[in-house]
C-alpha cells in the first residue's frame, strides 16, 4: 500500500476516533433533542456521517452499499429525525458502526483506491477522492455536533 494511502487510512480512523470521543459521554435523550435553530440532532449527524461515506464511494464504483435503503430514509441529505422509527439505529449502535466503518472501508477499499471509474457530478472518479471528501464532509458534521452539544 502507497504511503499516502496509510496515511489518508490513519486521517480516517484518527478523525472518525476524535467523533467517537466526543460523543462517548452523550445518553441516548441528549442525542435525540433538537436545539433551536438545528433542523437534526446529535443521533441524525451520526447516522449520516456513516451514511455518506458508503453513498459516495457507491456513487462513484455503482457497487451497492452495505446499508439497507431504509438507512437513506433516517439520515440521508433531506431527511430528518421527523423520519426516525423504532427501527432506527440509537446512538449506542450508531457509536459501533462509526467505530468499525473506518477498518471495515480500509479492508475492502485498500488495494482499489486509484482505481478509475466514471466521474461524479463533483469529478470523483477514485475511491481516494471520496474518502478525502467524506473527512472534510465528517469535519463540517462534527462542528454540529459540537455546537448542538453547547447547548445540551
Amino acid at each position: 500500500m502507497k504511503k499516502r494511502h496509510e496515511v489518508l487510512f490513519t486521517q480516517l480512523e484518527s478523525y472518525r476516533n476524535y467523533i467517537l470521543g466526543v460523543v462517548e459521554q452523550v445518553t441516548a435523550e441528549e442525542a435525540d433533542l433538537i436545539p433551536q435553530g438545528f433542523n437534526n440532532n446529535i443521533r441524525w449527524n451520526l447516522g449520516h456521517i456513516y451514511l455518506d461515506q458508503y453513498l459516495w464511494i457507491q456513487a462513484v464504483t455503482k457497487e451497492k452499499a452495505p446499508v439497507t435503503e431504509q438507512f437513506n430514509k433516517w439520515f440521508g441529505y433531506g431527511s430528518s429525525p421527523a423520519n426516525f422509527t423504532s427501527q432506527t439505529p440509537s446512538v449506542v449502535e450508531l457509536r459501533i458502526l462509526l467505530k468499525d466503518q473506518p477498518s471495515k472501508i480500509k479492508e475492502e477499499y485498500r488495494n482499489r483506491l486509484e482505481e478509475e471509474f466514471p466521474p461524479t457530478e463533483m469529478g470523483m472518479h477514485t475511491i481516494e477522492q471520496v474518502l478525502t471528501r467524506t473527512i472534510f464532509h465528517e469535519g463540517m458534521h462534527l462542528q454540529t455536533i459540537l455546537d448542538i452539544k453547547k447547548l445540551l
